[in-house]
């Protein structure tokens, strides 16, 4: 991970945080090595190799990854933050993770045919996961966790819909631990297959300089122009936050850089920490490489991953075309002038250096769209990349580098294994009792049988989940309850109602009273957190009603007939560049927008973008008429007050 500054570090949810310490510290070489054993594991399994003439079976491969990154989570996660040594009952707790965890890999013929399960180790296990969901997503994340996973022993003394089938305890651990409905299901498919070769990519990319790389090229396209450092880190934010997949690590690489970049020019404290937050939430939705819950929709839904790609792209361009709209209006407002032309490094000079990473993002693309290799495709992205570092005396695969990608591989996948592992529980608690059933007709019936209602209810379930960082919990969650319910009354594209889950979960890492991304963002700057909030969420506001157009328009993400197109993208764009002046007082191409007329303008932009015909027409009448008014402000030269 990214080093940072002791307060950015404070500020960092218990994931980012890691105690290696130096690379060559005991509890570094350590982790390396059960790093790379269960790496070793995981390329030897997806790739078909054979162990003494046998390929390994799914549960042997799944208890020797769960083993040896539950143990390199003991080493890396500290149990209190600024914990920088390594207690004995951690190393205690590596050993008996890694131990457990490969005596059940020997037992794995049995567990998979005769259903074998042991209940004393498996509560281990399973306390041992609670203590990793507890350091990987705080006490909210925990108490999630372990009170859905505990469910089972009282389902049946729940009222109404919540009520299920009930368990004891043995057989709950045994569905928890040992079945395909807990960790030996979806979770661990998702993170030792599905995931496992992005993570490989990304920490290969980001070992061997793709993240000042895409800072540099942001630069040399955009720094020269008005808010140039806004516009670069909206653009490096967004190829960054694609590529780790994490919305706090994006923060603290990049926003270390970009927020002093912008308030140097100008921008305040907040508006530099609001743009950085914005940029970077908006990265984990970014194709081509998203974040894991991208990951996790594709195998909940049932489809390739280049499917989810294409949805995508859509709705991630028109968050970022909302962001860089208001930047350049505030820009354009306040005066603030690009970087000097003696700080822009050339197009040219950085193309030539950083070539390597634009061929091996085009190849990934390549293989994942045409050649649908799915998750082999990042594996052989990765060896493209660590063969084309070599052209580098800067980039090249020395022993020590390739130790320090190793390294930055293994927190990547040990934080994601750390956080989406425990929700086995979660998942197999919902399953086995047969709640997830009765909590959808449930849903009906509350709703009335209503559409609008029901998505209400689910949106405020996402926001409330998203708040706590569970945005996948809450994926996960509502993929099984929320999104049937929608689709049996609505009829509505199966891919945008999960993508429209996917949005909301992720919105409230920048929306109060929470907001962890603008909070970390914020302390960077050294802006007052509330207020980097809500101007976090004025700037992503494209974030908020997007997810509902497409909901109801699936040809926003390529789905269904694709002729709307024609009509309705257009009016989304003008609409939102019509909020977007509206928001920051500044119409691009017309000039200043008096402040009487700000909120009226984004008013009727957000009623032009809405994808319904009659509404369209009514604000497009308005939004000509308030747009002259503008047009003749400006001619006339009235002074507008800036903010």
């Amino acid at each position: 991970m990214t080093s940072t500054t002791p307060a950015v570090e404070e500020a960092l949810p218990q994931s980012e945080v890691t105690r290696l310490g130096a690379p060559t510290s005991w509890q570094s070489i350590v982790f390396v090595i059960l790093c790379v054993c269960g790496l070793a594991t995981g390329v030897a399994y997806l790739f078909g190799f054979t162990w003494r003439g046998a390929p390994l079976l799914e549960a042997q491969y799944y208890w020797i990854f769960i083993g040896c990154f539950m143990a390199a989570a003991f080493i890396a996660l500290p149990a209190l933050r600024g914990q920088n040594r390594i207690p004995v009952y951690d190393i205690a707790a590596a050993i008996v993770a890694l131990a457990i965890s490969l005596y059940f890999s020997g037992h794995a013929w049995e567990i998979i045919q005769a259903g074998w399960a042991n209940t004393a180790l498996g509560t281990v296990i399973w306390l041992l996961m609670l203590e990793l969901a507890r350091r990987s997503g705080g006490l909210p994340f925990l108490l999630v966790v372990l009170l859905l996973g505990l469910y089972p022993l009282a389902a049946d003394r729940f009222p109404g819909l919540l009520m299920g089938i009930p368990y004891g305890f043995d057989g709950m651990i045994a569905a928890h631990i040992f079945r395909a409905e807990g960790m030996m299901g979806i979770t661990t498919k998702i993170v030792a297959e599905i995931i496992l070769g992005f993570l490989v990519f990304a920490g290969v990319l980001l070992a061997t300089g793709a993240g000042a790389f895409f800072i540099d090229l942001a630069n040399a396209f955009f720094g020269r122009y008005r808010g140039g450092p806004a516009k670069v880190s909206a653009v490096a934010s967004a190829f960054f936050g694609s590529l780790s997949g994490s919305v706090f690590s994006n923060i603290a690489g990049t926003g270390s850089i970009t927020i002093p970049a912008m308030k140097k020019v100008g921008y305040p404290p907040h508006y530099a920490a609001a743009i950085e937050a914005c940029a970077s939430t908006g990265g984990v939705i970014m194709p081509p490489v998203m974040g894991a819950i991208a990951f996790v929709m594709a195998i909940t839904i049932g489809v390739d991953y280049a499917t989810v790609l294409v949805a995508a792209i859509i709705p991630s361009l028109l968050y970022y075309l909302g962001l860089l709209l208001q930047v350049d209006a505030y820009a354009a407002r306040t005066g603030i002038k690009g970087m000097p032309s003696s700080a822009v490094p050339a197009v040219g000079p950085v193309l030539k250096r950083g070539w390597p990473y634009l061929l091996v993002l085009v190849f990934l693309i390549w293989g994942l769209l045409y050649m649908r290799w799915e998750y082999y495709a990042p594996w052989y992205a990765a060896a493209l990349m660590m063969a084309l570092s070599f052209l580098r005396r800067e980039t090249r695969m020395t022993p020590t580098r390739l130790y320090q990608t190793v390294r930055q591989i293994g927190v990547l996948v040990t934080q994601t294994a750390a956080i989406i592992l425990p929700i086995a529980f979660v998942v197999s608690a919902l399953t086995i009792t047969g709640v997830t059933g009765s909590v959808t007709s449930g849903l009906v019936s509350l709703g009335g049988g209503n559409l609008y209602l029901i998505i209400l209810f689910g949106a405020l379930a996402c926001f409330i989940m998203g708040m706590a960082g569970l945005s996948i919990v809450a994926y996960i969650f509502l993929a099984v309850t929320m999104a049937p319910a929608i689709i049996q009354v609505g009829g509505l594209d199966t891919i945008a109602v999960h993508l429209f889950i996917v949005y909301y979960a992720m919105l409230s890492a920048i929306t109060p009273p929470v907001a962890p991304a603008a909070f970390l963002a914020g302390t960077i700057a050294g802006s007052k957190p509330m207020l980097t909030s809500f101007t976090t969420m004025r700037l992503g506001i494209v974030i908020y009603f997007v997810p509902l157009f497409f909901l109801f328009q699936p040809a926003l993400v390529l789905q269904g007939d694709l002729l709307p197109l024609l009509y309705v993208l257009p009016s989304i764009v003008i609409g939102i560049c019509l909020i977007a002046a509206g928001l920051e007082g500044w119409l691009l191409g017309v000039g200043a927008v008096r402040p009487a007329l700000r909120l009226p303008l984004a008013a009727a932009g957000f009623a032009f973008s809405f994808p319904g015909p009659l509404a369209t027409l009514l604000a497009g009448i308005a939004c000509a008429a308030l747009v002259a008014i503008i047009w003749l402000d400006n001619r006339r030269q009235v002074p507008i007050p800036a903010k």
